[in-house]
């Protein structure tokens, strides 16, 4: 598992009530408009160096929180600091022109689906390599070294019988491993892997797990690792945030949260988690209904409609504020 480094001053990333809303069409002649609220408020930080996790069910957010830290989407309030400590901190989310590019060559993506996230009709070598050509980065002969050396770095190897292959060519895990080395290419400091392994066979994701935390070791990468697999999680991250209808609603050292989880969602969460022992027994959490809908939801508590120990009050207050519950540990509850 990836560590977090020792106290260091100021973070890579620092969140700050980021905030994304999408407007939903409510017809031709309606002038209200509504708003899907996909991330809400969120704050989080980085540290140098560290794999910090977020996790949650499809449609919590994770994906469009990661999007945002990369500037693939525009936030619609808060800010977005970045720090590398080459240049004074920045809010990323003010960015625009030259600047914005010179950012995206020390903050990358991998994306989820290795089978979607390329050109068909492009080699290897040209799906590699077009970061290093939006950067201007090199010639050609030096280009061609640079992305042999990613993919021997990444384990396709030998480079060369790689190169001028096309996507349909390989396998699921080899195209991961290609989604790798096309982050990697232009040396980036921070990476968002948006579930790089959930569209993997079981028996290939330990081996891209191990291949994303050898190159963090050697190239001092930090992640923003999105999974709704605790067991991915547990492996990959030192720190954690769990996410519900597009607020974070715990967060904390990833082996305190596994072990003492303080949040009712993060206990139905692990509650669900299969248990490799027939005669272990472990009583579910009750949860009552479906996930709610993120457009125009009410203010008070995301997880009330569903939560076992909401009461009246939770139901006439603002949702909860993440607040410090003791050791480090963050919490948007009332009761926890």
């Amino acid at each position: 598992m990836t560590q977090a480094p020792d106290a260091p001053s100021r973070p890579l990333i620092h969140a700050i009530s980021l905030t994304k809303r999408f407007p939903v069409s409510s017809g031709w002649f309606r002038r209200d408009r509504s708003f899907a609220h996909a991330v809400d408020g969120v704050s989080f930080q980085i540290q140098r160096g560290e794999s910090f996790g977020l996790v949650g069910e499809s449609g919590c957010g994770k994906t469009t929180t990661g999007k945002l830290l990369v500037r693939l989407v525009d936030p619609t309030e808060g800010k977005i600091v970045f720090d590398d400590g080459e240049d004074e901190p920045t809010d990323i989310a003010s960015l625009s022109g030259r600047s914005l590019k010179s950012f995206r060559r020390k903050a990358q993506m991998i994306f989820q689906d290795p089978y979607e996230s390329m050109n068909p009709r492009r080699t290897i070598f040209d799906t590699v390599a077009e970061p290093l050509k939006v950067q201007k980065i090199g010639g050609a002969i030096e280009r061609v070294e640079r992305v042999s050396e990613m993919l021997g770095m990444v384990g396709l190897t030998p480079p060369a019988t790689f190169l001028f292959r096309y996507p349909h060519e390989l396998s699921g895990g080899q195209r991961q491993r290609v989604a790798v080395a096309r982050a990697l290419v232009i040396e980036p400091i921070f990476i968002v892997a948006d579930e790089p392994t959930s569209m993997l066979d079981v028996s290939i994701r330990t081996g891209i797990m191990r291949l994303m935390e050898d190159l963090a070791a050697r190239l001092g990468i930090s992640y923003l690792y999105i999974t709704h697999d605790l067991a991915v999680a547990r492996y990959m991250c030192s720190r954690i945030a769990v996410m519900y209808l597009g607020k974070i609603v715990e967060q904390g050292e990833t082996e305190e949260i596994l072990h003492n989880p303080k949040h009712p969602y993060t206990q139905a969460l692990l509650s669900a988690v299969p248990i490799p022992d027939p005669s272990a027994a472990r009583p579910p959490v009750k949860i009552e209904g479906g996930v709610s809908t993120p457009i125009d939801p009410p203010p008070r508590c995301r997880f009330y409609d569903r939560c076992p120990v909401a009461d009246a009050f939770c139901r006439d207050s603002e949702h909860p504020p993440l607040e410090d519950k003791g050791g480090g540990r963050m919490v948007a509850c009332y009761k926890a």
